[in-house]
């Protein structure tokens, strides 16, 4: 315990981000007490359709135990239930869940904090006819990723610098070496993994030739009719620009990597590269992206996209996956179709990470936040139409 916290008067339950995780999926309603500063938690809090969060900061209860006051304050705590608190690390939050339970109110305290929180990630296995593929999701960010695995080789699409250890070690478990380390396009709302994990594995660092053309080193550029054998699978470069003028996903077998294209309940956006004079132009290149680029893949094709927020899981539960029905090359629509999960696994390995520019400083930084309208995306009702199935599977970001 840090010596600026009291120890709690009583030891609280505690609760893993993971088991958090899991309620938020499972729609089950959680009733957060956030106890850091306005300005800490207005940055950055948990969310959620089945949340219920109030701020009041710890020094409130410090002076509510002296004043005898700590039930005034309970009473200040919106929504029902147990009482779950949260801070940065867990130490304040520890005092005020110990507070709380000393005064007959059940509470139990985050494990770790938002800290905790923000190394949450989980990887699920998705259904592909070509090769082993792994979804990766960071509930603290929406941010999802991918690796592929085939005959011992293994390539990772978008990872986060954050997690590399994570993508060693998965590969690793399934006997596979990593091979390529691939960004489908330059980031502004995460530190890129692809330099980290190339020099820790070997892999090659690969974006697309438009992507490097922005001023991006030390990667290999691949051209849009280059592909990649990964093991005995091929991936397929499908450029998708509109987002950014590189943005590439790649297929699979019958999965696309959708990257920062098309999410479940939006599209990408198309001013963070050019800003709002050069968003007309990206925003053209994004419907025909939407019309006609994604139109060119068999209706079969299950989408894999870059991000999600928070409204998608209120409906569709991990993987984060949808099959893509187009109608005809000028006036595409999408039809959401959950995808039951294989398997599920978590992993609190790697620190949390600021937030930046990767792998160019040529975008605005933009910060990381839980998932809720996602930062690279705008809300749309044309062209995507859902229709899900929901399900109470266990879940990852």
């Amino acid at each position: 315990m840090a010596e600026d916290y009291p120890d709690p008067p009583t030891d609280p339950p505690s609760l893993s981000a993971a088991t958090l995780q899991a309620k938020l999926d499972a729609g089950e309603s959680v009733r957060l007490l956030d106890v850091r500063d306005r300005d800490e938690y207005e940055e950055w809090r948990l969310r959620g359709e089945s949340v219920t969060a109030t701020q009041l900061p710890f020094t409130k209860f410090l002076q509510a135990k002296v004043t005898g006051e700590v039930d005034s304050l309970v009473a200040e705590v919106a929504g029902t239930g147990p009482i779950t608190v949260v801070c940065g690390r867990g130490e304040a939050s520890a005092f005020v869940a110990g507070l709380l339970t000393e005064h007959g109110v059940e509470a139990q305290n985050l494990s770790d904090g938002m800290e905790g929180w923000a190394r949450l990630y989980e990887a699920r296995e998705i259904s592909c006819d070509a090769a082993t593929v792994l979804q990766y999701r960071r509930p603290s960010s929406g941010c999802l990723g991918y690796m592929i695995i085939s005959d011992g080789s293994a390539a990772v699409v978008d990872p986060l610098r954050a997690f590399t250890d994570r993508y060693s070690a998965d590969a690793a478990d399934r006997d596979a070496s990593i091979t390529h380390a691939i960004d489908t396009h330059v980031h502004a709302d995460h530190i890129s993994g692809v330099r980290r994990l190339a020099a820790e594995t070997g892999a090659e660092p690969i974006l697309s030739e438009r992507a490097v053309a922005r001023g991006v080193d030390d990667v290999t550029a691949l051209a849009a009719d280059e592909t990649l054998r990964v093991g005995s699978a091929t991936l397929e470069p499908r450029p998708l620009p509109g987002h950014t003028t590189g943005m590439t996903g790649f297929t699979v077998g019958d999965v696309l990597l959708a990257g920062d294209s098309v999410f479940l309940d939006s599209v990408a956006r198309p001013d963070l590269e050019a800003g709002a004079d050069g968003a007309r132009d990206l925003a053209r290149d994004l419907h025909r992206t939407l019309t006609d680029r994604l139109a060119a893949l068999p209706d079969e094709t299950l989408v894999a996209p870059g991000h999600y927020s928070e409204s998608t899981l209120t409906t569709v539960r991990s993987p984060l996956l949808w099959e893509l029905s187009a109608t005809n090359s000028r006036d595409s629509r999408w039809t959401a179709r959950h995808l039951s999960s294989t398997s599920v696994t978590t992993s609190r390995r790697a620190p949390p990470t600021s937030n930046g520019l990767s792998p160019s400083t040529s975008e605005r930084r933009l910060p990381t936040t839980t998932p809720r309208s996602n930062s690279n995306s705008a809300r749309t009702t044309a062209p995507l139409r859902r229709r899900t199935q929901c399900d109470t599977a266990t879940r990852e970001s």
